[in-house]
Order: C-alpha cells, then structure tokens, then sequence
C-alpha cells in the first residue's frame, strides 16, 4: 500500500543537504555537449572532476532521450556504458545508471552501480523490476509521457501535477507488488519529458506537492529547451536560467538536482539549502 504525506512535509533526506548529480553522457548525440564522454579513461577523469566540484553521484547513460531520439539497441548501449563503470571503478563515487533495459541493470549493478535510473518508471522492461528487487539497490522512477521520440509532439493533461501523482501512486504500487524496497524508490516528474514550456514551469512551481509521497525528488531542468524557449536561447547558453531553476526547485522540495554544469549548480544548491537553514555554513 502506498503511504503519502501531507504536502510540504518533506522526505527524512531533505534534512540534509541538496544532492547533486553530475552527468556523464556515454553517447555521441546527448542535446547538450557538457558531459558527453564517451572514452573510458577521458570519462574517469570527468568524473574525478565532477566530484572535485561538488557532484555527490554519478549518473551515466548511454541512450539519448533527448526529444525525438530513436530507442537504442540494447547491445549499444551495453557497449557504451560496460566501459565507462569499469574505468570509474578507483573513482569513490556513488555511480548511478540511466537505463531502462534490464540486462544493462543488471550487468552495471555487478559491477557496482548503486542506482538505477528509469525514465520509463520500470515500464520498459518487464525484468527492470525484479532486477531492482533483487540488487535491492535504490532507483528514480521517472515520468514520461510518451517516447523520446513521440513525447513533444502534442503532450496534454487534465492536470498536470494530478496527473503526475496518479502515475506515481500507480508506479509505487506495482514497484511494491514487484518487491522493490519503498525506501529505496525516488521519484522525478519529468521535467521535459512529454511536457510543453507550461507544464514544466507548472511542476516547477507545484513540486512540493509530490512531497506527499515521502520519497527524495529529483530534478533534471538542466539546459532543457524550455529555458532556451523562455529566455530565446541556444543550449550553451543557459546556465542562468538553469540556476534559476535549480533554486526555485530546491526552495519547492527537490531532494537532488541532475545537473551538466556541477560547480555552477553546486554553488547555487549550496546557498539555497542555506537560506532554507538546512546545512552549517558558519
């Protein structure tokens, strides 16, 4: 059964310090440049510099999911990500998966991966679950309307927050059913996934409302083209509406931020958990 919270009352993690999670992109086609490595030891040395910067885990991908993007083969993506964890693994990091096939899951917890993250909400996989289950490693359920490829081309709701936590009561439910740990599950709206310039700015300004659930929430806005639409521009240049972002979500209930730009956002995380009192900065 799954339990929620009173909106505004935060997960036991939001005590703590905001997480950041930096980004190594193991394909030659991610939207943005930043954290697109896909040689192995260029990639250990990324992550140790993320890390330096204040990163506190690791997410690598090997699909794009970048708007209109075409699903990869399995195989390719084992053969993108399977090097990048072995050469991460002298790097003292907790190394998160952007997956949603399971036999990649699988493999990348073997080799010490700590969690996975499912944009499709273990909908892609009919094994991502009992993979999940088994490992008992943490995971992101993620909200996504559509495809890669499909979900920008006309996205709708009756509500979009409503409609968001009806998919997470059901995602948590079968998860639960599935015998993934309900501690171990966080949870993200989506933020660019099936959703217009609207929706996204609406979930940015409701995000406490998904508090409800007591799970960590995550954030992905990072250089997303619904900053680039508001403020008219290219992907390279919106690091100040990423930080803006960045600040109202963590003000509205965001546990941790998935970010390209780890020092920029590290810095502006750090001052916001401040002005919220979480954290000592004397």
């Amino acid at each position: 059964m799954v339990t929620t919270k009173p909106a505004g009352e935060r997960s036991d993690r939001a005590l703590r310090k905001t997480l950041i999670m930096g980004i190594v992109n193991a394909t030659p086609d991610s939207f943005h440049e930043t954290g697109r490595v896909q040689d192995p030891i260029a990639a250990r040395e990324y992550a140790g510099a993320l890390l330096d910067n204040g990163a506190d885990l690791i997410d690598i991908g090997g699909e794009s999911s970048r708007p209109g993007a075409e699903p990869l083969p399995r195989d390719t993506e084992l053969r993108r990500v399977l090097p990048i964890l072995e050469a991460l693994q002298p790097v003292a990091a907790t190394l998160s998966v952007d997956t949603y096939h399971a036999e990649t899951a699988r493999r990348a917890l073997r080799m010490g991966a700590r969690m996975i993250n499912d944009i499709t909400a273990l909908r892609g996989d009919p094994e991502m679950a009992g993979v999940i289950a088994e490992a008992g490693c943490n995971c992101i359920l993620m909200h996504m309307q559509g495809t890669p490829r499909t979900m920008q081309m006309a996205p709708r709701y009756d509500d979009v927050v409503d409609d968001i936590c009806a998919f997470f009561e059901e995602r948590l439910a079968f998860a639960e059913a599935e015998g993934v740990r309900e501690e171990a599950i966080w949870l993200d709206p989506g933020f660019g996934f099936g959703k217009s310039v609207e929706h996204n700015l609406t979930i940015l300004r409701r995000l406490q409302e998904f508090t409800r659930f007591g799970r960590p929430l995550v954030i992905g806005t990072s250089n997303k083209s619904t900053i680039g639409k508001v403020l008219d521009l290219p992907a390279n240049e919106r690091v100040e509406g990423t930080a803006a972002t960045v600040a109202i979500a963590i003000w509205n209930g965001a546990d941790c931020v998935r970010v390209h730009d780890v020092k920029a956002m590290a810095r502006v995380a750090r001052m916001t958990d401040a002005i919220l009192g979480r954290g000592n900065y004397e």
